[in-house]
């Protein structure tokens, strides 16, 4: 019960109870329909509410890319569909990593270069690898277009960001921290 209430305050994940009490980390190795694929890492220090999210995409189309944390780490059922739609735990409308009302899972976008590769590096505060609300086993897609943040005005812009379709994916698993 507390917990949707800090969440609604913005309130980190430290003050929320979702703080690991051991450096934990985590990988998804991404594959997809299309060519793209990658690695991304998630690290969470030992009573931090940030988690630092680090990787490589390779052979996506240049541009921008709608990256979520999906609700399922289901990839095997119907591919990438199977994930199902962003992690919400707490029924908010889609929006922006930096915005107060979001998706737990919205993570904005990643932008390809001309060669089809990405670097990825930064933090976010919302989402968590201990707790209840763990993204831990849960999927993570990229997206053939642009997130619009929630602000594109089209019929899915409050809902998947307009992101387009799901062109790789994968399941968030630990991995040895110490690595």
């Amino acid at each position: 019960m507390l917990a949707p209430l800090l969440a609604l305050l913005a309130i980190p994940a430290t003050f929320a109870g979702y703080a690991c009490t051991d450096t934990t980390k985590a990988m998804v190795s991404l594959k997809g329909p299309g060519p793209g694929n990658g690695t991304v890492y998630f690290t969470q220090q030992a009573g931090s509410d940030e988690v630092h999210i680090t990787g490589e995409l390779n052979a996506f189309t240049p541009g921008k890319h709608g990256f979520h944390i999906h609700t399922s780490g289901d990839i095997y059922t119907d591919g990438c569909a199977s994930t199902g739609g962003h992690y919400n735990p707490f029924n908010r409308t889609h929006g922006a990593p930096t915005d107060r009302i979001r998706h737990v899972g919205d993570l904005g976008n990643v932008e390809v270069d001309d060669s089809g590769h990405a670097k990825i590096d930064f933090t976010d505060r919302v989402i968590t690898l201990c707790g209840r609300r763990t993204i831990l086993g849960r999927g993570v897609v990229v997206h053939s277009g642009a997130d619009d943040l929630g602000r594109g005005g089209f019929a899915d812009s409050k809902t998947t960001g307009h992101a387009g379709n799901r062109t790789a994916c994968g399941v968030i698993a630990t991995v040895d921290a110490t690595k």
